[in-house]
């Protein structure tokens, strides 16, 4: 992993601007690219981090691809690396929704505009499957991580429990199963 001091803003923006710019279909989608921009090419953090950070970004109030950015870009240059891998990562959308939004109103009904957002939403799908099977492969890595991946599965489908407290639940559970494990050593 890199030093602090070999991390510029200018790296954390741009890094993050890319992944702004190139990751559409929210923060399930950025994964596979925010993977190989931090972890791959800038060596940033291990992989175990990422998800670490992802898993945090996705459990705090907010975006998950601004709270990931901001996380990284804090571990890496403290608050101004924070504020330019956010500020990275927002950019693009700004740029876009302004430009859409002049235009969007114009087009919306266009055919080919919207057999481009069918196109887009398929891409999108595959993207955010990718990013689950990767992070199933990391997450359930036994018995006891499949059980609570399949309880909160029945959790949200079956029951429509709300995703706060399928985050409690499983918060709670991996420090019971945490503990349970450090005992039986």
């Amino acid at each position: 992993m890199k030093k602090i001091q070999d991390v510029t803003l200018w790296q954390l923006f741009f890094s993050f601007f890319k992944i702004g710019a190139f990751t559409y279909g929210g923060g399930y989608a950025m994964l596979p690219m925010l993977m190989r921009e931090v972890i791959d090419k800038h060596h940033w953090a291990t992989e175990e981090e990422v998800l670490d950070i992802y898993a945090i970004g996705q459990v705090t109030p907010g975006i998950i691809a601004v709270n990931t950015a901001t996380m990284i870009g804090y571990r890496k240059r403290g608050v101004l690396g924070a504020l330019a891998a956010t500020f990275g990562e927002v950019a693009p959308s700004l740029i876009i929704i302004t430009m859409l939004a002049a235009i969007l109103h114009e087009v919306r009904d266009s055919l080919l505009v919207q057999r481009a957002f069918s196109g887009i939403r398929v891409a999108v799908c595959a993207l955010i499957t990718q990013s689950v099977i990767n992070l199933a492969k990391k997450s359930l890595i036994d018995l006891p991580t499949v059980i609570l991946f399949l309880a909160t599965v029945v959790a949200t489908m079956v029951f429509s429990l709300s995703p706060i407290w399928v985050v409690v639940c499983a918060i709670l559970s991996g420090l019971v199963l945490k503990q349970i494990k450090r005992e039986s050593l």
